[in-house]
Protein backbone atom coordinates (compact mmCIF):
# COMPACT_ATOMS: atom_id res chain seq x y z
CA UNK A 1 0.00 0.00 0.00
CA UNK A 2 1.22 3.51 -0.61
CA UNK A 3 0.13 5.00 2.42
CA UNK A 4 -0.53 2.27 4.89
CA UNK A 5 -2.25 4.93 7.62
CA UNK A 6 -3.91 6.90 5.01
CA UNK A 7 -7.29 5.53 6.88
CA UNK A 8 -6.11 7.24 10.09
CA UNK A 9 -5.25 10.70 7.88
CA UNK A 10 -8.36 10.86 5.68
CA UNK A 11 -12.42 10.21 6.87
CA UNK A 12 -14.58 9.17 3.75
CA UNK A 13 -16.60 11.12 1.48
CA UNK A 14 -18.22 10.76 -1.77
CA UNK A 15 -19.89 13.06 -4.41
CA UNK A 16 -22.68 15.56 -3.33
CA UNK A 17 -26.28 14.71 -4.64
CA UNK A 18 -27.68 17.60 -6.70
CA UNK A 19 -30.13 19.70 -5.08
CA UNK A 20 -33.04 18.22 -4.46
CA UNK A 21 -35.02 21.26 -6.10
CA UNK A 22 -32.82 21.36 -8.91
CA UNK A 23 -32.56 17.29 -9.61
CA UNK A 24 -35.97 16.54 -9.41
CA UNK A 25 -37.08 18.67 -12.68
CA UNK A 26 -34.53 16.30 -15.05
CA UNK A 27 -34.02 12.66 -15.48
CA UNK A 28 -30.34 12.94 -15.10
CA UNK A 29 -28.32 11.67 -12.64
CA UNK A 30 -28.25 12.58 -9.22
CA UNK A 31 -24.60 12.61 -8.19
CA UNK A 32 -22.58 15.56 -9.01
CA UNK A 33 -18.70 14.91 -10.74
CA UNK A 34 -15.65 14.54 -8.00
CA UNK A 35 -12.24 15.54 -7.93
CA UNK A 36 -9.22 13.43 -8.70
CA UNK A 37 -7.91 14.77 -5.93
CA UNK A 38 -10.27 13.29 -3.81
CA UNK A 39 -10.32 9.93 -5.49
CA UNK A 40 -6.85 9.80 -4.86
CA UNK A 41 -7.64 10.50 -1.16
CA UNK A 42 -10.22 8.05 -0.65
CA UNK A 43 -8.42 5.20 -2.17
CA UNK A 44 -5.41 5.62 0.50
CA UNK A 45 -8.31 5.09 2.92
CA UNK A 46 -8.03 1.11 2.26
CA UNK A 47 -5.37 0.01 4.70
CA UNK A 48 -3.67 -2.80 4.48
CA UNK A 49 -5.98 -5.54 6.35
CA UNK A 50 -4.30 -8.56 5.58
CA UNK A 51 -7.46 -10.44 4.72
CA UNK A 52 -9.47 -8.14 2.18
CA UNK A 53 -12.86 -9.16 3.95
CA UNK A 54 -14.31 -6.90 1.16
CA UNK A 55 -13.45 -10.15 -1.62
CA UNK A 56 -14.94 -12.77 0.55
CA UNK A 57 -17.58 -14.38 0.68
CA UNK A 58 -19.99 -11.56 2.85
CA UNK A 59 -18.40 -8.99 0.40
CA UNK A 60 -18.30 -8.89 -3.39
CA UNK A 61 -19.96 -11.70 -5.34
CA UNK A 62 -17.77 -11.04 -8.54
CA UNK A 63 -14.27 -10.97 -6.51
CA UNK A 64 -13.20 -7.18 -7.03
CA UNK A 65 -9.67 -6.73 -6.54
CA UNK A 66 -10.46 -3.74 -4.42
CA UNK A 67 -7.60 -3.58 -2.41
CA UNK A 68 -5.41 -3.46 -5.58
CA UNK A 69 -6.96 -1.24 -7.60
CA UNK A 70 -7.54 1.06 -4.42
CA UNK A 71 -3.87 1.34 -4.56
CA UNK A 72 -3.67 2.11 -8.02
CA UNK A 73 -5.76 5.14 -8.16
CA UNK A 74 -4.24 6.72 -5.01
CA UNK A 75 -0.93 6.41 -7.07
CA UNK A 76 -2.74 7.58 -10.08
CA UNK A 77 -2.17 4.34 -11.79
CA UNK A 78 -5.34 5.01 -13.46
CA UNK A 79 -4.77 2.85 -16.63
CA UNK A 80 -3.61 0.15 -14.06
CA UNK A 81 -6.46 0.19 -12.23
CA UNK A 82 -8.67 -0.16 -14.83
CA UNK A 83 -7.16 -3.44 -15.85
CA UNK A 84 -7.52 -4.66 -12.60
CA UNK A 85 -10.87 -3.97 -12.67
CA UNK A 86 -12.01 -5.08 -15.72
CA UNK A 87 -9.98 -8.51 -14.90
CA UNK A 88 -13.35 -9.57 -12.88
CA UNK A 89 -15.86 -7.00 -13.70
CA UNK A 90 -17.62 -6.52 -17.41
CA UNK A 91 -19.93 -3.61 -16.30
CA UNK A 92 -18.44 -1.88 -13.67
CA UNK A 93 -20.41 1.34 -14.56
CA UNK A 94 -23.20 -0.76 -13.82
CA UNK A 95 -22.70 -2.13 -10.68
CA UNK A 96 -20.57 0.72 -9.26
CA UNK A 97 -24.04 3.15 -9.76
CA UNK A 98 -26.41 0.27 -8.67
CA UNK A 99 -25.06 -1.79 -6.68
CA UNK A 100 -25.61 -1.61 -2.60
CA UNK A 101 -22.13 -2.67 -2.20
CA UNK A 102 -22.07 -5.16 -0.21
CA UNK A 103 -17.88 -5.13 -0.24
CA UNK A 104 -18.46 -2.25 1.89
CA UNK A 105 -20.63 -3.59 4.28
CA UNK A 106 -17.74 -6.00 4.29
CA UNK A 107 -14.91 -3.77 4.62
CA UNK A 108 -12.60 -4.79 7.46
CA UNK A 109 -12.34 -0.51 8.23
CA UNK A 110 -16.09 -0.97 8.63
CA UNK A 111 -15.19 -2.51 12.07
CA UNK A 112 -13.98 0.55 13.52
CA UNK A 113 -14.56 3.39 11.52
CA UNK A 114 -17.21 4.52 8.21
CA UNK A 115 -15.53 1.65 5.59
CA UNK A 116 -13.90 2.92 1.89
CA UNK A 117 -15.55 4.51 -0.48
CA UNK A 118 -15.31 1.40 -2.89
CA UNK A 119 -18.41 2.03 -5.13
CA UNK A 120 -17.39 5.51 -5.63
CA UNK A 121 -13.87 4.71 -6.55
CA UNK A 122 -15.18 1.53 -8.68
CA UNK A 123 -17.06 3.84 -11.24
CA UNK A 124 -14.98 6.84 -11.63
CA UNK A 125 -12.30 3.81 -12.79
CA UNK A 126 -14.41 3.01 -15.30
CA UNK A 127 -15.92 6.22 -16.53
CA UNK A 128 -12.32 7.55 -16.17
CA UNK A 129 -11.24 4.45 -18.88
CA UNK A 130 -13.78 5.36 -21.05
CA UNK A 131 -13.13 9.20 -21.13
CA UNK A 132 -9.69 8.48 -22.05
CA UNK A 133 -10.30 5.79 -24.91
CA UNK A 134 -8.60 3.29 -22.60
CA UNK A 135 -11.81 1.10 -23.35
CA UNK A 136 -11.95 -0.49 -26.40
CA UNK A 137 -13.18 -4.15 -28.09
CA UNK A 138 -11.32 -7.05 -27.01
CA UNK A 139 -11.41 -9.64 -29.64
CA UNK A 140 -10.80 -13.45 -29.75
CA UNK A 141 -7.48 -14.66 -30.66
CA UNK A 142 -9.61 -17.51 -32.96
CA UNK A 143 -12.57 -18.66 -34.11
CA UNK A 144 -14.44 -22.02 -32.55
CA UNK A 145 -16.80 -22.61 -34.54
CA UNK A 146 -18.92 -22.85 -32.03
CA UNK A 147 -22.94 -20.87 -31.83
CA UNK A 148 -24.58 -19.94 -28.51
CA UNK A 149 -27.44 -18.59 -27.89
CA UNK A 150 -28.08 -16.27 -24.70
CA UNK A 151 -31.69 -15.16 -24.17
CA UNK A 152 -32.12 -11.91 -21.95
CA UNK A 153 -30.12 -8.83 -22.56
CA UNK A 154 -29.73 -8.29 -18.52
CA UNK A 155 -26.28 -7.64 -16.88
CA UNK A 156 -26.33 -12.16 -16.75
CA UNK A 157 -27.48 -12.01 -19.90
CA UNK A 158 -24.51 -9.30 -21.26
CA UNK A 159 -21.81 -10.99 -18.95
CA UNK A 160 -22.42 -14.42 -20.64
CA UNK A 161 -22.34 -13.00 -23.53
CA UNK A 162 -19.12 -11.24 -23.55
CA UNK A 163 -16.94 -13.61 -21.99
CA UNK A 164 -18.18 -16.42 -25.11
CA UNK A 165 -17.28 -14.16 -27.96
CA UNK A 166 -14.10 -13.27 -26.24
CA UNK A 167 -13.33 -16.76 -26.25
CA UNK A 168 -13.50 -17.04 -29.42
CA UNK A 169 -17.58 -18.12 -30.05
CA UNK A 170 -20.45 -16.77 -32.13
CA UNK A 171 -23.11 -15.47 -29.78
CA UNK A 172 -26.56 -14.26 -30.22
CA UNK A 173 -28.74 -12.39 -27.52
CA UNK A 174 -31.86 -12.47 -27.66
CA UNK A 175 -34.40 -9.73 -25.86
CA UNK A 176 -38.24 -9.58 -26.02
CA UNK A 177 -38.38 -6.28 -25.87
CA UNK A 178 -37.10 -3.53 -28.39
CA UNK A 179 -33.82 -2.31 -26.73
CA UNK A 180 -31.23 -4.08 -25.38
CA UNK A 181 -30.40 -3.75 -21.38
CA UNK A 182 -33.46 -6.03 -19.86
CA UNK A 183 -34.08 -4.10 -16.27
CA UNK A 184 -30.86 -1.83 -16.58
CA UNK A 185 -32.84 -0.41 -19.81
CA UNK A 186 -36.25 -0.35 -18.60
CA UNK A 187 -36.58 -1.05 -15.04
CA UNK A 188 -34.03 1.54 -14.07
CA UNK A 189 -34.64 4.92 -13.95
CA UNK A 190 -32.12 7.48 -16.07
CA UNK A 191 -31.77 9.35 -12.38
CA UNK A 192 -30.03 6.33 -11.19
CA UNK A 193 -28.22 5.45 -14.36
CA UNK A 194 -28.21 7.65 -17.63
CA UNK A 195 -28.59 5.01 -20.92
CA UNK A 196 -25.76 6.05 -22.24
CA UNK A 197 -24.08 4.28 -19.40
CA UNK A 198 -25.88 1.39 -21.42
CA UNK A 199 -25.07 2.02 -25.06
CA UNK A 200 -21.75 2.76 -24.90
CA UNK A 201 -21.09 -0.39 -23.65
CA UNK A 202 -23.26 -1.99 -25.94
CA UNK A 203 -21.53 -0.41 -28.64
CA UNK A 204 -18.08 -2.35 -27.47
CA UNK A 205 -19.93 -5.56 -27.49
CA UNK A 206 -21.17 -4.87 -30.76
CA UNK A 207 -17.56 -4.14 -31.96
CA UNK A 208 -16.49 -7.32 -30.52
CA UNK A 209 -18.68 -9.85 -32.89
CA UNK A 210 -21.95 -10.01 -30.23
CA UNK A 211 -25.34 -10.08 -32.18
CA UNK A 212 -28.43 -8.92 -30.92
CA UNK A 213 -31.72 -9.49 -32.08
CA UNK A 214 -34.36 -7.56 -30.43
CA UNK A 215 -38.22 -8.20 -30.43
CA UNK A 216 -37.76 -11.74 -30.13
CA UNK A 217 -39.58 -13.52 -27.29
CA UNK A 218 -37.97 -17.37 -27.58
CA UNK A 219 -40.80 -20.13 -27.19
CA UNK A 220 -43.63 -17.70 -28.90
CA UNK A 221 -41.54 -15.69 -31.77
CA UNK A 222 -39.15 -18.43 -32.37
CA UNK A 223 -39.92 -21.94 -31.14
CA UNK A 224 -37.00 -23.85 -28.88
CA UNK A 225 -36.88 -26.95 -31.55
CA UNK A 226 -35.72 -23.95 -34.42
CA UNK A 227 -32.96 -22.36 -31.70
CA UNK A 228 -31.82 -25.62 -30.66
CA UNK A 229 -31.25 -26.78 -34.06
CA UNK A 230 -28.94 -23.57 -34.88
CA UNK A 231 -27.10 -23.12 -31.88
CA UNK A 232 -24.43 -25.39 -29.79
CA UNK A 233 -25.76 -24.25 -26.44
CA UNK A 234 -28.39 -21.68 -24.78
CA UNK A 235 -27.90 -19.48 -21.44
CA UNK A 236 -31.50 -19.12 -20.42
CA UNK A 237 -30.95 -15.30 -18.49
CA UNK A 238 -34.06 -14.09 -18.68
CA UNK A 239 -34.15 -12.88 -15.08
CA UNK A 240 -37.40 -13.23 -12.90
CA UNK A 241 -40.10 -11.04 -13.84
CA UNK A 242 -42.92 -12.42 -12.69
CA UNK A 243 -44.00 -9.25 -10.14
CA UNK A 244 -45.17 -10.35 -6.52
CA UNK A 245 -48.58 -9.39 -6.73
CA UNK A 246 -51.48 -8.17 -3.67
CA UNK A 247 -54.08 -10.26 -3.74
CA UNK A 248 -56.57 -8.00 -1.98
CA UNK A 249 -60.37 -7.32 -3.07
CA UNK A 250 -60.39 -4.00 -5.10
CA UNK A 251 -56.92 -5.08 -6.78
CA UNK A 252 -58.46 -4.83 -10.34
CA UNK A 253 -59.10 -1.41 -10.23
CA UNK A 254 -57.73 1.25 -12.06
CA UNK A 255 -55.11 2.67 -10.94
CA UNK A 256 -53.26 0.00 -9.02
CA UNK A 257 -50.21 -1.25 -10.96
CA UNK A 258 -47.12 -2.86 -10.86
CA UNK A 259 -43.69 -0.72 -9.83
CA UNK A 260 -42.18 -2.47 -13.47
CA UNK A 261 -44.86 -1.41 -15.44
CA UNK A 262 -44.59 1.94 -14.25
CA UNK A 263 -40.89 2.17 -14.39
CA UNK A 264 -41.08 0.65 -18.19
CA UNK A 265 -43.32 3.10 -19.27
CA UNK A 266 -41.64 6.10 -18.32
CA UNK A 267 -38.10 5.27 -19.09
CA UNK A 268 -39.28 4.32 -22.95
CA UNK A 269 -41.03 7.83 -22.58
CA UNK A 270 -37.29 9.39 -21.80
CA UNK A 271 -35.92 6.88 -24.36
CA UNK A 272 -37.59 9.02 -26.67
CA UNK A 273 -40.94 6.44 -27.22
CA UNK A 274 -44.06 8.81 -27.91
CA UNK A 275 -46.39 8.82 -24.60
CA UNK A 276 -49.11 6.35 -24.93
CA UNK A 277 -52.95 8.06 -24.72
CA UNK A 278 -53.90 9.59 -22.17
CA UNK A 279 -56.36 6.60 -20.77
CA UNK A 280 -52.77 4.38 -20.85
CA UNK A 281 -50.51 7.01 -19.06
CA UNK A 282 -49.18 5.78 -15.40
CA UNK A 283 -48.25 9.10 -14.25
CA UNK A 284 -48.35 10.41 -10.93
CA UNK A 285 -48.73 14.47 -11.88
CA UNK A 286 -50.99 16.09 -9.16
CA UNK A 287 -51.68 12.51 -7.75
CA UNK A 288 -51.04 11.05 -4.19
CA UNK A 289 -49.44 7.97 -4.47
CA UNK A 290 -49.09 5.22 -2.25
CA UNK A 291 -46.01 2.89 -3.16
CA UNK A 292 -46.45 -0.45 -1.52
CA UNK A 293 -42.91 -2.40 -0.32
CA UNK A 294 -39.90 -0.73 0.77
CA UNK A 295 -37.35 -1.92 -1.24
CA UNK A 296 -35.14 -0.18 -4.07
CA UNK A 297 -37.72 -0.55 -6.65
CA UNK A 298 -39.87 1.04 -4.23
CA UNK A 299 -37.21 3.84 -4.33
CA UNK A 300 -37.31 3.82 -7.96
CA UNK A 301 -40.91 4.09 -8.32
CA UNK A 302 -40.52 6.99 -5.44
CA UNK A 303 -37.84 9.02 -7.47
CA UNK A 304 -39.99 8.50 -10.73
CA UNK A 305 -43.24 9.67 -8.76
CA UNK A 306 -41.53 13.27 -7.94
CA UNK A 307 -40.37 14.23 -11.05
CA UNK A 308 -43.72 13.47 -12.98
CA UNK A 309 -45.27 16.08 -10.06
CA UNK A 310 -46.75 13.78 -7.22
CA UNK A 311 -48.93 15.63 -5.19
CA UNK A 312 -48.16 13.36 -2.55
CA UNK A 313 -46.01 10.52 -1.93
CA UNK A 314 -46.77 7.37 0.47
CA UNK A 315 -44.22 4.16 0.90
CA UNK A 316 -45.67 1.53 2.99
CA UNK A 317 -43.73 -1.57 4.20
CA UNK A 318 -45.06 -5.10 5.53
CA UNK A 319 -42.34 -5.19 7.70
CA UNK A 320 -40.68 -3.69 10.40
CA UNK A 321 -38.88 -0.87 10.83
CA UNK A 322 -35.36 -1.73 11.02
CA UNK A 323 -33.01 -0.59 13.54
CA UNK A 324 -31.19 2.99 13.15
CA UNK A 325 -27.55 0.81 12.81
CA UNK A 326 -26.31 -2.28 12.37
CA UNK A 327 -28.47 -5.26 13.94
CA UNK A 328 -27.17 -7.68 16.23
CA UNK A 329 -28.71 -10.23 14.38
CA UNK A 330 -26.52 -9.47 11.40
CA UNK A 331 -22.50 -8.66 12.86
CA UNK A 332 -19.98 -7.51 10.56
CA UNK A 333 -18.87 -9.33 7.61
CA UNK A 334 -22.72 -9.77 6.73
CA UNK A 335 -24.88 -7.37 4.65
CA UNK A 336 -26.75 -5.31 7.84
CA UNK A 337 -29.94 -5.64 8.64
CA UNK A 338 -30.51 -1.46 9.28
CA UNK A 339 -32.56 1.46 8.29
CA UNK A 340 -31.65 2.61 4.82
CA UNK A 341 -32.70 6.20 3.85
CA UNK A 342 -32.24 6.67 -0.83
CA UNK A 343 -32.19 9.76 -2.52
CA UNK A 344 -35.39 9.23 -3.40
CA UNK A 345 -36.62 9.47 0.57
CA UNK A 346 -34.08 12.67 0.32
CA UNK A 347 -36.64 13.82 -2.06
CA UNK A 348 -39.94 13.99 0.41
CA UNK A 349 -42.50 10.55 1.15
CA UNK A 350 -44.01 9.99 4.78
CA UNK A 351 -42.83 5.91 5.05
CA UNK A 352 -44.67 4.24 7.10
CA UNK A 353 -43.76 0.37 8.43
CA UNK A 354 -45.91 -2.80 9.94
CA UNK A 355 -48.72 -1.59 7.59
CA UNK A 356 -50.54 -4.52 5.73
CA UNK A 357 -53.17 -3.11 3.06
CA UNK A 358 -56.51 -5.33 3.13
CA UNK A 359 -58.56 -3.99 -0.34
CA UNK A 360 -58.80 -1.05 -2.33
CA UNK A 361 -61.91 0.46 -3.14
CA UNK A 362 -63.13 3.25 -5.70
CA UNK A 363 -65.76 4.14 -8.09
CA UNK A 364 -66.00 4.26 -12.01
CA UNK A 365 -63.85 1.27 -11.82
CA UNK A 366 -61.42 3.57 -10.22
CA UNK A 367 -59.39 3.69 -7.15
CA UNK A 368 -60.00 6.50 -4.64
CA UNK A 369 -59.29 4.62 -1.41
CA UNK A 370 -56.83 2.07 0.33
CA UNK A 371 -57.37 0.21 3.02
CA UNK A 372 -55.45 -1.31 5.71
CA UNK A 373 -54.13 -2.06 8.87
CA UNK A 374 -51.04 -2.10 11.56
CA UNK A 375 -49.73 -5.26 12.31
CA UNK A 376 -47.10 -6.81 14.26
CA UNK A 377 -44.54 -9.70 14.19
CA UNK A 378 -45.01 -12.68 16.68
CA UNK A 379 -43.34 -16.28 17.24
CA UNK A 380 -45.09 -19.17 17.31
CA UNK A 381 -44.51 -22.14 19.61
CA UNK A 382 -42.45 -23.49 16.68
CA UNK A 383 -40.04 -20.43 16.89
CA UNK A 384 -41.75 -19.21 13.46
CA UNK A 385 -42.40 -15.60 13.21
CA UNK A 386 -46.05 -14.43 11.79
CA UNK A 387 -47.74 -11.95 11.37
CA UNK A 388 -50.82 -10.43 13.70
CA UNK A 389 -53.02 -7.64 13.27
CA UNK A 390 -52.85 -4.83 15.87
CA UNK A 391 -56.68 -4.95 17.36
CA UNK A 392 -58.45 -0.83 16.20
CA UNK A 393 -56.05 0.20 13.89
CA UNK A 394 -57.44 0.00 10.82
CA UNK A 395 -56.89 3.02 8.74
CA UNK A 396 -58.21 4.07 4.81
CA UNK A 397 -56.32 6.50 2.98
CA UNK A 398 -57.37 8.69 -0.11
CA UNK A 399 -55.35 7.83 -3.15
CA UNK A 400 -55.11 8.35 -6.90
CA UNK A 401 -52.70 5.71 -7.54
CA UNK A 402 -51.28 2.55 -6.49
CA UNK A 403 -47.73 1.04 -7.23
CA UNK A 404 -47.07 -2.46 -6.06
CA UNK A 405 -43.30 -2.87 -5.81
CA UNK A 406 -43.26 -6.28 -3.93
CA UNK A 407 -40.54 -7.97 -5.45
CA UNK A 408 -40.83 -10.75 -7.71
CA UNK A 409 -41.55 -14.38 -7.81
CA UNK A 410 -39.28 -15.76 -9.79
CA UNK A 411 -38.85 -16.31 -13.33
CA UNK A 412 -41.44 -16.63 -16.28
CA UNK A 413 -42.84 -20.23 -16.70
CA UNK A 414 -44.55 -19.40 -20.14
CA UNK A 415 -43.07 -20.78 -23.18
CA UNK A 416 -39.67 -21.16 -23.06
CA UNK A 417 -39.18 -22.83 -19.97
CA UNK A 418 -42.27 -25.37 -20.06
CA UNK A 419 -41.20 -26.14 -23.71
CA UNK A 420 -37.54 -26.71 -22.55
CA UNK A 421 -38.74 -28.91 -19.82
CA UNK A 422 -36.25 -27.64 -17.43
CA UNK A 423 -36.48 -28.63 -13.98
CA UNK A 424 -37.08 -26.06 -11.44
CA UNK A 425 -35.45 -25.48 -7.44
CA UNK A 426 -37.71 -24.86 -4.51
CA UNK A 427 -38.12 -21.75 -5.06
CA UNK A 428 -39.16 -22.50 -8.43
CA UNK A 429 -35.97 -20.86 -10.59
CA UNK A 430 -34.20 -23.27 -12.66
CA UNK A 431 -32.02 -25.72 -11.19
CA UNK A 432 -28.57 -25.95 -12.73
CA UNK A 433 -25.26 -28.26 -11.67
CA UNK A 434 -22.05 -27.03 -10.58
CA UNK A 435 -20.96 -25.85 -14.43
CA UNK A 436 -24.27 -23.82 -14.46
CA UNK A 437 -26.26 -26.60 -17.12
CA UNK A 438 -29.42 -27.45 -16.44
CA UNK A 439 -31.32 -31.19 -16.84
CA UNK A 440 -31.57 -30.24 -20.41
CA UNK A 441 -27.74 -31.13 -22.00
CA UNK A 442 -26.46 -27.78 -23.46
CA UNK A 443 -28.87 -25.46 -22.31
CA UNK A 444 -27.17 -23.44 -19.15
CA UNK A 445 -28.96 -20.43 -17.20
CA UNK A 446 -27.99 -17.31 -15.18
CA UNK A 447 -28.86 -14.53 -12.51
CA UNK A 448 -32.07 -13.97 -11.43
CA UNK A 449 -33.81 -16.93 -13.58
CA UNK A 450 -31.66 -19.54 -11.63
CA UNK A 451 -30.90 -17.65 -8.22
CA UNK A 452 -34.23 -15.28 -8.13
CA UNK A 453 -34.47 -11.85 -7.92
CA UNK A 454 -30.83 -10.39 -6.43
CA UNK A 455 -27.92 -7.91 -7.33
CA UNK A 456 -26.56 -6.73 -10.52
CA UNK A 457 -23.19 -7.69 -8.92
CA UNK A 458 -24.51 -11.23 -8.80
CA UNK A 459 -26.33 -11.56 -12.25
CA UNK A 460 -22.51 -10.43 -13.41
CA UNK A 461 -20.56 -13.00 -11.03
CA UNK A 462 -23.58 -15.45 -12.47
CA UNK A 463 -22.93 -14.60 -16.16
CA UNK A 464 -19.51 -15.22 -15.91
CA UNK A 465 -19.59 -18.41 -14.58
CA UNK A 466 -22.34 -19.85 -17.03
CA UNK A 467 -19.73 -18.55 -19.83
CA UNK A 468 -17.23 -20.82 -17.61
CA UNK A 469 -19.79 -23.88 -18.18
CA UNK A 470 -20.61 -23.08 -21.11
Amino acid sequence: MADIRGFMKVKRSGPARRPVEARIHDWKEFYEPIAEDALKAQGSRCMDCGVPFCQGDTGCPVENLIPEWNDLVHRGRWIDALKALHTTNNFPEFTGRLCPAPCESACVLGIIDDPVSIRVVEWNIIDKGFDEGWVSPILPVAETGFRVAVIGSGPAGLATAQQLRRAGHEVTVFEKADRIGGLLRYGIPDFKMEKWVLDRRLDQMIAEGVAFRTNVDVGRDLSVEELRQSFDAICLAGGAMAPRDLPVPGRELSGVHFAMDYLTQQNKINAGDPPPPPAERLTAEGKRVVIIGGGDTGSDCLGTTHRQGAKEVYQFELLPQPPPHRAESTPWPLWPMQLRSSHAHEEGCKREWSVSTTKFTGRNGRVTKLHAVRVNFQKDDQGRSRMVEIPDTAFELDVDLVLLAMGFAGPDKRGLLTDLDVMLDTRGNVAVDENYMTNVDGVFAAGDMKRGASLIVWAIAEGRKAAAGI
